[in-house]
């Protein structure tokens, strides 16, 4: 077994190489020539000093990013193959006979060591972002947010390994069945809770203080027939100089969010475009069929992921000294088998979410009827963020969960307003 474990270094390495080869060497995100002279062209609304530094930006940023995907899968494998999660059990057991006092510390203490791991690359996309002028966090800053991010995604996490060994300890080979169910509230009440919960934890928000914007954009959402009675403004402008606007939350939490950083940088025409896209994603419920489309997800991945598991443990058990599926050293074993399927799935997600980001985009220029601002608008914010209009195949591929601005903007430049 330790074989594997090795074979997974140098599949590292080789990998690491070929990403840098890729993002540094051979991939080109230009524009295609068809597009030169358009208002897709960034060569017309940047600079030729902030050209050079997208190129160099974003390629690192790439490498960073891909270069942390199958970190993952190596972590849990080294602590599976070499027995640490197996001593790591022990220590659990010593400390208590209770199970979930049990799994949280091992799930603590396993937490630990793979932030640990992870930080170098953390800070470094940290850096690197600082460096280019996208970030203006500083570093104790910075260090609070990763630190409140441990606790609040690691007490969420450790919910759902908790309930998911809960049910493998009593029904092996069934237990996918009892965990999709609960995921179903669970997964609708995380949606409800983030906006007026988790959100807050690391900005402030507050009602949109431009009273006069405020009023127009509620027009807006009134024209769309939305019941909205605020907008929300979020102080992004002491960590960042990007710009973006979102919608979460379901109900009576939903919300409708622009960064200060939006309102500062972009005009009010600008402004009200962003808003419209934003209302286009609850008139067309995009919201409510991404929560059915996880939850479909989940009953495919769980139903996977308790087979693989299953015989997984039934095959290398013995050898792993893993006493049954529930065995608290089998964690890492299900963390791997999620990440992996999360990865696996992760194309299609996004190909959905392209879907949705274009069906606001035609609702947005439908309802407002102004082309030249929408399309500053995402000039803009492009010029902001350093972004690429044409990103590197592989990016659109793996991560892009909108289109990208170059197809944005040349759909706005042919689009007919009034007709979708």
């Amino acid at each position: 077994m330790k074989k594997v474990a090795w074979i997974f270094v140098i599949f590292y390495l080789v990998y690491l190489m070929a990403m840098a080869g890729y993002f540094f060497i051979w991939s080109k995100s230009g524009i295609p020539f068809s597009a030169k002279g358009t208002a897709a062209d960034p060569s017309l609304f940047m600079s030729k000093q902030q050209l050079a530094e997208s190129v160099d930006y974003n390629a690192w940023r790439h490498f960073l990013t891909f270069a942390e995907i199958p970190l993952d899968w190596g972590i849990y494998l080294f602590i599976i193959i070499f027995g640490l999660s197996r001593r790591l059990r022990q220590i659990s057991e010593r400390l208590s006979g209770y199970f979930p006092v049990q799994i949280a510390f091992y799930f603590f203490i396993l937490s630990l060591v793979t932030a640990v791991i992870y930080f170098p690359l953390d800070f470094a996309a940290h850096q690197l972002s600082v460096h280019y002028g996208i970030s203006i966090e500083s570093f104790p800053e910075w260090l609070k947010d990763q630190g409140l991010n441990f606790v609040v995604s690691g007490l969420i996490s450790l919910i759902i390994v908790t309930v998911v060994f809960f049910f493998i300890r009593r029904s092996p080979g069934r237990w996918w069945i009892p965990v999709w169910l609960l995921s179903i509230p669970f997964v609708v009440f995380m949606m409800y809770i983030q906006p007026v919960v988790i959100d807050p934890l690391y900005n402030h928000f507050q009602s949109l203080q431009d009273g006069e914007l405020k009023r127009e954009i509620l027009q807006l959402a009134a024209n769309s027939g939305i019941p909205a009675d605020n907008v929300y403004e979020v102080d992004m402008s002491k960590d960042t100089n990007a710009m973006n606007a979102y919608v979460n939350g379901i109900g009576s939490h939903l919300r409708i969010v622009l960064w200060d950083t939006t309102v500062r940088q972009l005009s009010r025409p600008e402004v009200l475009f962003i808003m419209a896209h934003e209302m286009g994603h609850y008139v067309m419920h995009h919201i409510e069929w991404g929560v059915g489309l996880t939850i479909a997800g989940l009953l495919i991945g769980l139903l996977i992921a308790a087979k693989v598991h299953l015989w997984v443990v039934r095959r290398w058990g013995a050898l792993l000294n893993l006493q049954h599926p529930g065995d608290l050293a089998c964690v890492p074993i299900v963390l791997l088998l999620f990440s992996i399927l999360s990865f696996a799935g992760q194309p299609a997600e996004n190909a959905v979410s392209r879907h949705f980001e274009r069906a606001a985009d035609a609702y947005a220029i439908h309802l407002t009827k102004d082309k030249k601002a929408a399309i500053s608008s995402f000039q803009k914010i492009s010029q902001a963020s350093l972004g690429e209009i044409n990103p590197p195949p592989l990016v659109k591929f793996i991560q892009y969960d909108h289109p990208t601005m170059l197809d944005r903007i040349r759909y706005l430049e042919h689009v007919k307003p009034g007709k979708q």
